[in-house]
């Protein structure tokens, strides 16, 4: 409820307020099966905040642009107001919103919240938005610093009583089977959890950010990434936080600066997404149009199933499938062979991703598996095909990160953790480890996944 600027509105007009959430999955992309858990949370954690502000909560299910005018017109509503979502579709129903209300004679406002910068304030001199990162967040540098977050409202005015929907009508949250269950070991949606964790990081995590963040066996990064999907922090809370973190010990000032320039990367992929709302489905770079990719469904089950062989990507995909979310580095790494070990189409990945993770971002998602792929905006140079033994040995030195996600590799020494293909039969005896039984084999050896990713991009190249 804090740096809600609609909501802000609403209490200080004077007004009774009526809250409502739309749940309306033909606006945009309906989020996949772990996000919707993640939502179910959210929302209880949203109306519990609100009851204690003497306020409701209404839920209802459908198109936005109807169901709003609707409730305007069930209440009696003056005004209606809500935060702007910079992405195509939520701009055509903003347009429809408007036109509904004032033929009802009710008077809406809109109101900027999910960015620290809007994209027409970014723009080159031919009125585009920019396609490389560091000029990109340069520009948003110089700007200066986004408006301080609003507080969140001590009390609501309550309005009528409305109907709502039961959440559980919504069938959010998986039933049969239930597999939530390491999603609810591992996380606490809502507003307060995510306060708490920005004061944890910035307490505890912060001052070794730079350093640790590519480390999966160490806890080194924030975990906001949810929070700030959700909406449950907003851009410029983590922001102002964080630099008055600084301010306060200069010693963390290189770990905040690099912190806030991932906060950058966000706000960098939903600019992306305002320039192209088919990021998820289309090459930002139109040459990859005819790349060679390979439809290989048993490759692909055996990479989502963490059963490649490669002990890095299988615990990251392993972590992935328990948690809802995946450590950056090892998402770049298990991108990097799904795309180009296996040469299978970003979008095969990009969508298993946004099925099970809780920090699924129409932005942020596909613009990383684009980005790993080659065919995004400041894509990584053709010829970076990660090895995942040597991503493994470097950032994971001693198997911690494998050990936790993959125990049946527990017992070998951490020379091997990372090749067990290397290790000798005694050694694979001694650790209980049977290649091909009890842990696969290599579904591709690492020099020949490399050329064949290097053959493929050669073909675009000289097409």
């Amino acid at each position: 409820m804090s740096d809600h600027p609609a909501l802000h509105a609403a209490a200080t007009s004077g007004a009774p307020v009526v809250c409502l959430y739309v749940l309306d999955d033909s606006v945009a992309r309906p989020p996949g099966a772990a996000a919707r858990w993640w939502l179910a949370q959210s929302l209880r954690a949203l109306g519990a905040a609100i009851v204690a502000r003497g306020g409701s909560l209404v839920l209802r299910k459908g198109a936005a642009a109807e169901v709003i005018p609707d409730l305007a017109r069930e209440s009696g509503a003056r005004a209606v107001h809500w935060n702007a979502i910079a992405q195509a579709p939520h701009q055509a129903v903003e347009r429809q919103l408007e036109a509904a209300l004032a033929k009802l004679g009710v008077d809406s406002q809109s109101f900027h919240g999910d960015l620290l910068v809007q994209p027409s304030a970014i723009r080159n001199k031919e009125g585009r938005g920019l396609r490389v990162f560091t000029p990109f967040w340069r520009r948003v540098l110089s700007l200066g610093d986004p408006p301080k977050p609003l507080p969140a409202p001590k009390e609501l005015r309550p309005g009528p009583k409305i109907a709502s929907d039961r959440l559980e009508i919504w069938a959010l949250e998986p039933s049969k089977p239930d597999w939530a269950g390491g999603l609810r070991e591992t996380w606490t949606p809502g507003e307060a959890s995510a306060r708490a964790r920005l004061r944890d990081f910035l307490k505890h995590t912060a001052r070794s950010y730079a350093g640790d963040r590519d480390r999966p066996d160490r806890e080194g990064t924030s975990g906001l990434s949810p929070h700030l999907r959700f909406g449950e922090l907003s851009p410029r809370q983590v922001w102002h936080a964080a630099r008055f973190a600084a301010d306060g010990d200069p010693a963390l000032g290189p770990g905040v600066e690099k912190f806030l320039s991932e906060l950058g990367w966000r706000e960098f992929c939903r600019h992306l997404l305002h320039d192209h709302p088919d990021l998820a489905t289309e090459n930002l770079q139109a040459n990859f149009d005819g790349f060679p990719w390979t439809s290989d469904k048993a490759a692909l089950a055996a990479w989502q199933r963490g059963r490649t062989g490669y002990p890095i990507v299988d615990a990251g995909l392993r972590e992935l499938w328990h948690t809802g979310v995946m450590h950056n580095r090892v998402r770049m790494v298990v991108a990097s062979f799904l795309v180009k070990h296996l040469l299978i189409d970003w979008r095969d990945g990009e969508a298993w991703f946004w099925d099970t993770l809780v920090d699924a971002d129409a932005g942020s998602n596909p613009a990383n598996w684009q980005w790993v792929a080659g065919c995004g905006a400041d894509a990584a140079p053709y010829f970076r095909v990660f090895n995942p033994q040597l991503q493994g040995e470097k950032f994971d030195p001693d198997g911690t990160y494998v050990r936790r996600w993959v125990p049946e590799l527990n017992d070998l020494p951490a020379k091997l953790i990372h090749r067990p293909w290397q290790a000798t039969p005694i050694e694979l005896a001694s650790a209980g480890i049977t290649l091909g039984k009890t842990y696969p084999q290599p579904i591709v050896e690492h020099a020949k996944g490399r050329e064949g990713a290097l053959a493929a991009y050669a073909k675009i190249r000289k097409g």
